[in-house]
């Protein structure tokens, strides 16, 4: 009896131990790799801060100088490519001056301006160095007592470098700085010159 009992015994070890060996092991379900970022595609954006406008001005001989300093609020808008490290894109953007001053007994200023420039910049992961340049214009005027206002378009050239930064995949910031050279145009008989350096930052969505 003793033998059988044993023999039992041993016999229902080993069927266990087979059942449990026999259990399927599942492996682990692979874990997706985040998605990398990216600066491809399009944006837009809002941004605002200073701009210190130089005026030259000279008629008949005698010549002055005045700045129009003030605020600057505007939109932006654009397109990138990326390739491994390097961007690539175009914007454009429109903006409004607040620079009003008196010059030679009129009030002059620039009120309107726009731009559409290349861009090329470095990205390192969601921060994005770069350097712009292209075409600007700005409507300067002129409102003297007694006479309608006049108003002429500058054209000229802008460059300028930034940093935007990514605080999410769809949010970034931006901080930038701009020279705008709107070259010359004749005023009511006056020949104006302006130049203007800004100081912006922004917000942006990229979709």
């Amino acid at each position: 009896m003793k033998l059988v009992a044993a023999t039992t015994l041993l016999a229902l070890v080993s069927t266990t131990a087979l059942a449990a060996d026999a259990v399927p092991v599942i492996p682990d379900a692979p874990v997706a790799a985040a998605p990398a970022f990216t600066w491809s595609g399009p944006y837009l954006g809002i941004d605002g801060g200073a701009g210190w406008l130089n005026g030259d001005f000279s008629a008949g001989g005698a010549s002055a100088s005045e700045d129009f300093n003030g605020g600057i609020f505007g939109g932006f808008a654009g397109y990138n490519f990326q390739f491994d490290n390097i961007v690539v894109g175009i914007e454009g953007n429109l903006e409004h001056n607040w620079n009003e001053e008196e010059a030679l007994g009129a009030d002059v200023g620039t009120d309107w301006t726009g731009a559409v420039r290349g861009r090329v910049g470095y990205a390192f992961d969601k921060a994005l160095i770069y350097g712009a340049a292209g075409w600007t214009a700005t409507r300067g005027y002129v409102d003297l007592p007694g006479l309608d206002k006049e108003t002429e378009t500058f054209n000229g050239y802008t460059v300028g470098a930034g940093l935007d930064f990514a605080i999410t995949n769809n949010i970034f910031a931006r901080g930038e700085y701009r020279y705008n050279d709107f070259g010359e145009k004749d005023v009511l008989g006056v020949d104006v010159d302006l130049d203007q350096h800004e100081l912006k930052f922004g917000i942006g969505v990229k979709f």
